[in-house]
């Protein structure tokens, strides 16, 4: 092999952001993983910051890469990739931080109501708490059974979302979504049961 080679004419100069798109559109598939190597840190970094949890973080980065691909909403005319792709992690962050807060009230309401069952000794909290329970089964049952499911086996077992995933051998983006509604229906059902 001689000591210099020629520059490959491709390799010395770096393909836009713009002509990576055209060409992902276009069905290369390359093209994304070459977006995917410039902007994943950037996108991992600031999902990192936001949620405070690698696993988390390591699942909206691939996130927002697949619906970067599948959706195509992308209008470079608008702006820069890099900033697309941090305003929509952004988005996509907040909306998981508002949807664990939600699970995380829903937990607590429920280990509220079973511990303090365990120690009350008054008859009337006793029936306080056991019709509190009831509304919460009820809202439960009222919701659809695949919502229901991951809802149960996320709480009552404690599992992740990807663990849930593994266990029931569908999609993580299916758990999520499943997860997501099933929570939007359980809390708009237990406000309307307070109300």
């Amino acid at each position: 092999m001689p000591p210099f080679s020629p520059p490959d004419p491709m390799a010395s100069e770096p393909v836009s952001d713009r002509e990576l798109v055209s060409r992902l559109w276009a069905g290369d598939t390359a093209a994304l993983a070459t977006l995917y190597d410039r902007y994943a840190s950037m996108v991992y970094t600031l999902a990192l910051k936001m949620l405070a949890n690698s696993t988390e973080a390591e699942d909206l980065t691939q996130e927002v890469f697949v619906n970067f691909w599948q959706r195509r909403q992308y209008n470079p005319e608008r702006g820069s990739i890099g900033s697309y792709l941090a305003t929509y992690t952004r988005s996509r962050a907040i909306d998981r931080l508002r949807i664990s807060r939600g699970r995380a009230t829903i937990l607590q309401r429920f280990q509220r109501i079973t511990a303090a069952s365990s120690r009350s000794a008054n008859p009337f909290d006793h029936a306080t708490q056991q019709e509190q329970r009831q509304h919460l089964r009820a809202a439960l049952d009222q919701i659809p059974p695949a919502e229901r499911e991951v809802l149960e086996i996320a709480y009552f077992q404690g599992l992740s979302q990807s663990e849930i995933a593994a266990q029931l051998g569908i999609p993580l983006g299916t758990v999520k979504s499943r997860c997501r509604q099933g929570l939007l229906r359980l809390r708009s059902l237990l406000e309307h049961q307070r109300n």
